[in-house]
């Protein structure tokens, strides 16, 4: 994991709420990214999808041993308040609350790639 913890941090740094997905791999190993930043009502909510996470097992420094041909890749940033947060996740371990946190931010935003709407992939 990577964390980031800053006591100076700015007052608009500390409300600041946001998560990053990136997959790569697959068949024609496409880039992909979503991005959501929630408004400050729903900022509950995310906190907890992303606290529920565990982020010292997916520790994006950590080696990954590649389980197959065009398996896909998932990295994860998220930024709630003060705290930043990496995680490097093969497809495999894409479940439980991190399943539920890519899920999330895949329904909320567009696609960064240039497709729009959560995908079924």
């Amino acid at each position: 994991m990577t964390e980031q913890q800053r006591p100076d941090a700015e007052p608009a740094r500390a409300n600041r709420l946001s998560v990053t997905v990136t997959r790569t791999g697959g068949i024609a190993g496409a880039k992909r990214t979503w991005q959501a930043q929630p408004e400050t009502a729903d900022a509950g909510h995310w906190a907890e999808l992303i606290d529920r996470c565990p982020w010292d097992a997916a520790d994006p420094a950590r080696p990954i041993v590649p389980t197959g041909a065009d398996r896909f890749m998932w990295h994860v940033g998220a930024v709630c308040g003060p705290t930043a947060r990496e995680a490097a996740l093969p497809d495999a371990e894409v479940q439980g609350p991190w399943r539920e946190l890519i899920d999330a931010v895949r329904a909320v935003r567009a696609d960064l790639s240039g497709r729009t709407g959560p995908s079924s992939s």
